[in-house]
C-alpha cells in the first residue's frame, strides 16, 4: 500500500464508507483532534513511571480508535459501521467511571487548581492530553447540535475521559 494517493490534494478527504468531505469539515476536526490525543497519549505512556497508568492509557488509546470510527461515519452509514465496530456504549463510560473511583481511592485529589508539570513530565503530558480531549469534546458538542452524531454515550465518554485523565495525572504524581 502506498503512503500517498493524491486524493486529498484538492482539500477533500474520505470518511468511512467512501463519502467525501472537506478536510475542514467539523467531523474531520473532531476525529483529527482525537487522533492528536491518541498520539499525545502515546508520548505520555512512554513517559509515565507507573505500569497501572500505562495500562489505562493503552486501554483509552484503543477505545479512542473506535470513537474515531464513529466520528468518521455519516449518519446515513451508521448501520454499516455497527457491523464492523462497536459504537461508544454506556458500558465504556461506566468503565471510565470505575477507573476514576479506583484511582481517587488511592490518591489525595487537589482542593484547588493545579499547575501542570509541577511534579513530573509524564503527568504533564497526561494533562496536555486532557486539554486535547476537551477540545475534541467541544467539536463533538458542535456535531451534536447539528444532529450529526447518533450516540449519546460518545459525548459522555469524552467528558468522563477528561475527568479520568485529570485523575490519572494526579495518581502518576503521587
Amino acid at each position: 500500500m502506498k503512503t500517498f494517493n493524491k486524493k486529498g490534494d484538492s482539500g477533500e478527504t474520505s470518511l468511512l464508507f467512501g463519502r467525501r468531505v472537506s478536510k475542514s469539515d467539523l467531523r474531520c476536526e473532531a476525529y483529527g483532534t482525537i487522533d492528536e490525543a491518541i498520539s499525545a497519549l502515546g508520548i505520555a505512556r512512554n513517559l509515565v513511571a507507573k505500569d497501572k497508568v500505562k495500562d489505562v492509557i493503552f486501554k483509552v488509546q484503543r477505545e479512542l480508535f473506535a470513537i474515531n470510527a464513529e466520528l468518521a461515519t455519516k449518519l446515513e452509514d451508521y448501520e454499516k459501521l455497527t457491523l464492523s465496530f462497536t459504537p461508544v456504549t454506556d458500558k465504556m463510560v461506566k468503565g471510565l467511571e470505575d477507573i476514576i473511583v479506583e484511582l481517587e481511592a488511592e490518591t489525595e485529589m487537589p482542593k484547588s487548581f493545579i499547575i501542570p508539570g509541577s511534579k513530573n513530565l509524564g503527568a504533564a503530558w497526561i494533562d496536555l492530553c486532557r486539554t486535547i480531549i476537551r477540545r475534541a469534546e467541544r467539536r463533538v458538542v458542535d456535531l451534536k447540535k447539528q444532529n450529526e452524531i447518533k450516540s449519546e454515550a460518545l459525548l459522555q465518554y469524552l467528558n468522563r475521559l477528561a475527568d479520568l485523565l485529570f485523575t490519572l495525572a494526579r495518581y502518576e504524581e503521587k
